[in-house]
């Protein structure tokens, strides 16, 4: 199994069902806090490899929902630097495997990547806040 380097939003319901999905795999599962990491471009860039600049963000966020961040007007300079500022902004999970790096919680990709346990498969989004709909959904636990 493996040694799985978790940064979350303490709190986040979807992240504890990710962790639990990840610890009933057998998992070793080191969560950490998304929002009191220190980040720098250097760190926190690798998590999202390839994928566009606007898909590096939780579309949750109260900035993004209000309209205030428009990641599809954003260079990686800047986004990093918003994300750095304030990271409510990062989709979350952002998850390391060694030195692997991935951001976000695609059931399909994370057990192609490290495997899940497929006896208890799971049917809901564990990507999208099921508080979305709230005018400030991330702003109750920081």
């Amino acid at each position: 199994m493996a040694k799985v380097i978790f940064y979350e939003k303490p709190g986040c319901g979807n992240n504890t069902k990710q962790k639990n999905l990840l610890l009933a795999a057998g998992h070793d599962l080191d969560a950490r806090s998304l929002l009191t990491e220190s980040w720098t471009p250097e760190t926190l860039r690798p998590f999202f490899g390839k994928l566009p600049v606007n898909s590096w963000f939780n579309p949750s966020a109260p900035r993004i929902k209000s309209g205030e961040v428009i990641p599809d007007n954003l260079t990686e300079e800047t986004a990093l630097q918003l994300m750095i500022a304030d990271p409510l902004l990062i989709r979350r999970p952002l998850i390391q495997v060694g030195d692997i790096f991935r951001v976000g919680f695609d059931l399909e990709t994370i057990d192609t990547w490290i495997g899940l346990n497929p006896q208890n498969p799971v049917t809901e989004d564990l990507e999208t806040c099921p508080r979305s709909h709230e005018t400030n959904p991330c702003a109750t636990v920081q």
